[in-house]
């Protein structure tokens, strides 16, 4: 059927198995389960789920959940119940894995033990540079509270579980028969025509009455609401604006105090010679002191091949990009051996090349950026004095923005009418709009309230508001949408209209006969192919109706995207054509959602069958 079914079930198959796992405590119930005693988490056909294997399932849960869910996992996290169920999802997980793992042992699926090695081999977590590094691999499992022992045992029913998985995927496949109807029927094109009676012109000769209009008014109220309406006066501090002056004391005073921020640390420069082995790293040392080159040993003899390539040269290293071992050979002159040097990698041999020391750019390299530096400390200094300045004139004159206009040195500015939808740009900001729309700022009776306090914005910029005007929510009156409501129910009743004499149309039509039809001016377009994959309603209403007999047409109503009505006239069933990746892609995707149905049987019939007994540490919190 498909040369890569199994490796497509090793993909999607899998991501369903974790989506059935997850949700098969919600699924199951507890019909089939047993509520004991003993400390254990449960037994499954009488194998033991240990407290310690459900403690490690539940932690690895929640750091899932919480790396997931970021910032809102610490709300759920207080909510017992949400807790409780992350547990019951895992104890669920190692359930099904059990389970899975004594159906695999059922059908002598295994295995071997360099099968496991080669999988620990070719995972890219456990490489450096492509290899299988065992200090990483080591770490890692570590890290994930496995012994080697242990992690191999995992990984061992992993595989056997995607063997098991792989043996049911494969029992699916299409036959090509069925492959072909399927391609012929997503491809199949419909050729219709299409008569179109005009909405709006119906609409034109329709009238609305005044109780009609009422009625309808009185009937759909909540479809005329006026929403809430502000006018804000506002005050906008920006630090830009604050333009303020330095003098040559205060740039000298602030590059002493910022030297090091203009200066380059001591650096050093080293070459190494890696080795295996302590005594290897004395026999070179031995060469070395007897005059040997140490570029050409480093080239020849160092276990490390980027540094080996430059002769063992490391390069400039200021302190803190220094390695410990170099630092630990404490060389102080140009041309100093160290000793062996134990490192994480074998032994070292390092030598002092060069010492470049401390460096300071004088003033006069950095005057304008100092310069820039001391500006923009000042002005912001400014800037907090001027936000304190105007918080207190605005809290000490709370019934207007006068006494923080003075405060500021500018005038407030005073917005149009907006709604929550149209929030002006200049207040387009989330502190800005909450104090605005939570209601603080409004007295009783929508008059004017207390003015805000200074709301900071993106660090630079500030405002101090106050509501000036306000409307709550209201219907808009009968006389502000009459109009609207009678062409609203001008074109219902066109539209009713327009339907039933397209049924009376349809009917003669289907009987031979197309009196009313000519008699309504109606003339159908030139056949048009329509596709399937078509969203539109016309495309939908054609793929609903019946094939039409050899040399005659079936017939349909539909409406197009203005609300018009339509006639449709099927006059041909054309089989169409995908191009090859398509239909590969398609037959994939039918492949593996069979695929998937088989297994949720399996697992389905395995949990029914099971005898699954709970232990107390299934009901820890």
């Amino acid at each position: 059927m498909m040369d890569n079914l199994r490796a497509a079930s090793n993909h999607v198959v899998l991501k369903i198995l974790l989506a059935l796992i997850i949700l098969s405590f919600v699924l199951t119930g507890v019909g089939n389960y047993v509520i004991g005693g003993g400390d254990f988490a449960a037994k499954v056909n009488g194998d033991e789920i240990s407290r310690a294997e459900m403690e490690r399932a539940f932690s690895n849960e929640r750091s899932r959940q919480q790396q997931m869910l970021g910032e809102q996992f610490s709300q759920l996290a207080s909510n017992e119940g949400y807790m409780q169920q992350i547990r019951q999802q895992a104890l669920s997980q190692l359930i099904d894995e059990k389970l899975l793992d004594q159906y695999a042992s059922k059908l002598n699926l295994a295995i071997s033990d360099d099968q496991i090695k080669q999988a620990i081999f070719s995972q890219p977590a456990f490489q450096t540079n492509g290899k299988f590094d065992n200090e990483k691999y080591n770490g890692l499992i570590t890290s994930m509270g496995f012994t080697a022992d242990q992690y191999a045992q995992a990984l061992r029913k992993q595989l056997t579980t995607q063997q098991l998985i792989g043996a049911v995927a494969n029992t699916d496949f299409m036959l090509k028969g069925e492959a072909d109807n399927l391609i012929a029927l997503v491809s199949q094109q419909r050729m219709v025509r299409q008569a179109t009676i005009d909405v709006a012109k119906l609409a034109a000769q329709q009238s609305a009455s005044d109780e009609e209009i009422n009625n309808y008014y009185q009937q759909n109220k909540n479809n005329f609401m006026a929403p809430e309406q502000f006018r804000v006066s506002y005050i906008k501090l920006d630090a830009a604006d604050m333009q303020e002056t330095v003098s040559d004391a205060d740039i000298q005073s602030w590059y002493d105090e910022h030297k090091a921020d203009y200066g380059q640390p001591e650096r050093k420069r080293y070459s190494i010679i890696q080795t295996k082995t302590e005594a290897d790293a004395n026999a070179l040392l031995q060469q070395l002191k007897q005059g040997a080159d140490f570029a050409q040993l480093a080239k020849t003899k160092s276990a490390d091949p980027i540094s080996a390539r430059k002769g063992g040269d490391m390069g400039w290293l200021e302190p803190e990009t220094t390695p410990d071992e170099l630092k630990q050979a404490a060389l102080t002159t140009k041309g100093q051996l160290s000793t062996a040097i134990k490192s994480s990698v074998g032994y070292l041999i390092v030598r002092l090349d060069d010492i470049q020391a401390e460096q300071v750019k004088p003033l006069s390299e950095v005057r304008d950026a100092v310069t820039a530096k001391v500006k923009q400390e000042k002005s912001v200094d400014a800037f907090y004095k001027l936000q304190q300045k105007v918080s207190d004139a605005a809290s000490n004159d709370n019934a207007s923005l006068v006494g923080a206009e003075q405060a500021a040195g500018v005038k407030a500015v005073e917005t149009n009418w907006f709604s929550r939808d149209s929030l002006p740009e200049a207040l387009n900001f989330k502190p800005v709009a909450d104090a605005i729309f939570n209601g603080a700022l409004i007295g009783q009776d929508s008059s004017p309230g207390n003015n805000s306090d200074i709301i900071t914005v993106e660090g630079d910029r500030a405002f101090v508001l106050r509501v000036s005007e306000h409307k709550a929510e209201t219907v808009k009156p009968l006389d502000e949408v009459k109009a609207d409501i009678a062409s609203t129910i001008k074109r219902e009743k066109a539209q009713k209209q327009a339907k039933a004499q397209a049924e009376a149309i349809i009917a003669e039509l289907k009987s031979g006969k197309q009196d009313a039809f000519d008699k309504a001016g109606l003339k159908f377009a030139a056949a048009q192919p329509l596709t399937r994959s078509g969203q539109d309603a016309i495309s939908q209403a054609a793929f609903s109706l019946p094939q039409p007999e050899k040399g005659k047409s079936s017939y349909g109503i539909s409406e197009d995207m203005q609300g018009n009505v339509v006639l449709m006239a099927l006059d041909d069933v054309r089989a169409g054509s995908l191009p090859p990746a398509q239909v590969e892609q398609m037959v994939k995707g039918v492949t593996q959602n069979n695929a998937q149905i088989a297994f949720e049987a399996l697992l389905d019939n395995l949990r029914k069958e099971a005898k699954i007994k709970y232990g107390a540490a299934a009901q820890m919190q």
